[in-house]
């Protein structure tokens, strides 16, 4: 083909007209020439396995470091022929839906493609192919084709972005009509844009093998002009621009199906928890194994993976919870979990469901973290938490109230949620507690009184050989050293005058741990009284105390009628004091005497005045009356209750004077 010095001024002026005849924001009238081409039949075209075949044959066909493509049987030397070339291929697949047409545009494309690289590399051993490369005038781009390199990368580059558009297309086509139509947002957006990108992407095609077609018989000098690369850059450009916008219309509407399957799956589980079922399984499938993984869960103790069987007609408790889990809390659920194993009376499974949001980054660290925490754990666990559905995490979120605090979620060997948080019920009964129902909860309640037994439960076997032994228990708390070390010292020398066996022991506060750590400390070392050295069993203390405030209040009890729960109210709002000490002073069961520090060091104190008393009707009960003639109407209680969804209640009354306590909210971030 010949060509004039005046080709590349002319070829410059072709593509500025190229990029300024249709851009993003159409021109209407070319719009209505493209639409006016579109008259689909209704027939569909399986369009997948051929754009199988075309992306192996646009993968193969290439030479050595080259890649290259040949014509749709077409000449072009000019912007106008380009685009008349480009209207007469959409009249030839007019009735063809748009995905249909880019894929049959592409296959002939290529074959032509095909069909130029299989002779290309075949020329130098097969003498048939060596004679038809001689006649379409191979040889000369075989022989300079390192010189052709950057229109060949330029073709290669357009080629691509051509297979990006066509299967964006495609995959526009294969949405589920039931889950986004035609006239949703992102639906509707792509629909306005398939027609351009149509144009634009078969155009190129058109470009590409024009390009390859022009070398064919020209000269080496012509060979080696990069205006033609430039003007494939500039297509591959605009049509990468077009997969731009495709994809993030694309990437809106798989957003859209998704949030319409995670309703349907929501919806599903809420009418599967609502529905009678013979086992558990069909529950604990959908909850844990939606994807049909065979092995969903590891065993905690032979760290070997196992099926959901395992669960079947069992009690489960759901442990759910993040990946900042409280290590006091795993301590002593494991502690509990492992004394169950021992005992013949308590048959249930604990299975561990960690809550991990999608749009949490889920890399090297976060995996090691929960493979940390899987390998601690003596119960099942889920193996893969990105398995778990977003509907469940919602359903969790949503139904079951969680929101940072661990849940122990109770599901009875029928599937049925038996407790939505089993967690206050087995901090304060541990095992008694099976099999871990309301109704359990409310009997142990019945059955309960105010004693030094319920408060301490077996944290300290000590405590309780004490009290069988009915000695004189003192158990105390805060963060003052001064009024611990005056307080200690008072309550001895009282003591020894009294006549009494008294032991002492510092419970600590349930917050500001490095502080309660370094009192503990320097207890142990002065042996000013008895105390916990591990800090867990502290934690434990004031877990239990917040357990049974929680547990009454959804049983509806308040400090007005029910007296263990204004116990229980008062010794909390001891911990919520500004760190100032509190005392619980017991003789056995029955017999306890509570103050806040200031007033039950001023009792002691003024003991001369009540000394004769304790000899008539014991220490306990005459310190009891003693400290109700220092009271007085002036106080100021302070409750910190830790903000759980669902859990705080609208009212509190103060368990000193029974009226309605001030409610403020509190933001802490305590790395102490």
């Amino acid at each position: 083909m010949a060509t004039t010095g005046h080709q590349p001024a002319k070829t410059q002026q072709m593509v500025k007209r190229d990029r300024g005849m249709f851009s993003m924001s159409e021109d209407t009238a070319m719009m209505k020439q493209i639409q006016a081409t579109h008259s689909p039949d209704g027939l569909e075209v399986e369009v997948k396995p051929l754009l199988t075949v075309i992306n192996e044959i646009l993968r193969r066909a290439t030479l050595p470091d080259n890649t290259g493509v040949i014509n749709l049987a077409c000449r072009c030397s000019s912007g106008a022929d380009a685009h008349s070339t480009t209207m007469a291929i959409l009249n030839l697949v007019s009735s063809q839906k748009w995905e249909a047409k880019l894929v049959t545009s592409l296959a002939a494309f290529a074959v032509n493609y095909g069909e130029f690289w299989l002779i290309a590399q075949l020329y130098a051993t097969n003498p048939l192919a060596k004679a038809i490369a001689l006649l379409k005038q191979l040889p000369d781009i075989l022989v300079h084709s390192n010189s052709l390199k950057s229109r060949f990368d330029a073709i290669t580059n357009l080629i691509k972005a051509i297979l990006d558009v066509t299967k964006c297309v495609v995959e526009f086509n294969e949405l589920p009509s039931q889950y986004i139509s035609d006239e949703t947002p992102p639906m509707s957006a792509a629909i306005a844009l398939i027609p351009t990108a149509a144009y634009w992407t078969i155009r190129s095609m058109v470009a590409c093998a024009s390009q390859i077609t022009s070398l064919l018989g020209m000269s080496y000098e012509h060979m080696t002009a990069t205006t033609e690369a430039w003007e494939l850059s500039s297509l591959a450009h605009k049509v990468r621009n077009i997969h731009g916008h495709l994809m993030a219309q694309l990437t809106l509407c798989h957003r859209h199906i998704d949030e319409r399957k995670h309703d349907d799956y929501f919806r599903m589980l809420v009418r599967l928890f609502e529905t009678p079922h013979l086992d558990n399984l069909k529950i604990l499938k959908v909850l844990i194994n939606s994807k049909d993984d065979p092995l969903p869960l590891v065993d905690g103790t032979t760290k070997t993976r196992v099926g959901i069987e395992v669960l079947s007609r069992k009690i489960v408790l759901l442990l759910i919870s993040d990946l900042d889990l409280s290590t006091e809390e795993l301590i002593i659920l494991t502690r509990i979990y492992q004394e169950a194993r021992q005992r013949t009376d308590t048959h249930y499974e604990v299975v561990w469901i960690p809550v991990v949001e999608k749009s949490m980054a889920w890399n090297e660290g976060t995996k090691q973290k929960f493979e940390q925490l899987q390998s601690s754990m003596p119960w099942y666990t889920v193996h893969d938490p990105l398995a778990i559905e977003p509907a469940v995490t919602k359903y969790i979120k949503e139904v079951w109230h969680f929101q940072k605090k661990m849940l122990l979620v109770v599901l009875d060997p029928k599937g049925k949620v038996a407790c939505r948080n089993a967690f206050r019920m087995i901090w304060i009964w541990r095992n008694l507690a099976y099999p871990f129902t309301t109704a359990k909860e409310e009997a142990l309640w019945k059955e309960e009184t105010w004693r030094l037994e319920l408060l301490v439960d077996d944290i300290d076997s000590k405590i309780l050989d004490w009290i069988s032994q009915e000695k004189i228990i003192c158990l105390y708390g805060g963060e003052d050293i001064e009024w611990i070390r005056r307080f200690t010292t008072l309550a001895k020398s009282v003591a020894q005058t009294a006549g009494i066996s008294l032991e002492m022991v510092y419970v600590g506060r349930s917050s500001s741990t490095e502080k309660v750590r370094k009192i503990v400390e320097t207890i142990m070392r002065e042996e000013i009284s008895h105390t916990w050295p591990d800090l867990t069993s502290i934690w434990y203390f004031w877990a239990r105390l917040e357990s049974m405030l929680y547990s009454k209040m959804q049983h509806g009890k308040m400090v007005d009628n029910d007296p263990v729960m204004q116990e229980i109210m008062t010794m909390l709002s001891f911990d919520g004091s500004d760190g100032g000490g509190w005392a619980l002073i017991s003789r056995g069961t029955a017999e306890l005497a509570r103050s806040k520090g200031d007033t039950v060091e001023r009792s002691l104190k003024e003991f001369p005045e009540w000394e004769k008393e304790s000899k008539q009707i014991g220490f306990v009960p005459a310190l009891t009356d003693h400290l109700h003639k220092l009271h007085t109407p002036e106080h100021c209680s302070r409750l910190i209750l830790p903000g759980i969804s669902g859990g705080i209640p609208e009212m509190v009354v103060c368990a000193e004077c029974g009226r309605p306590m001030e409610k403020f909210f509190m933001y802490r971030c305590c790395t102490d």
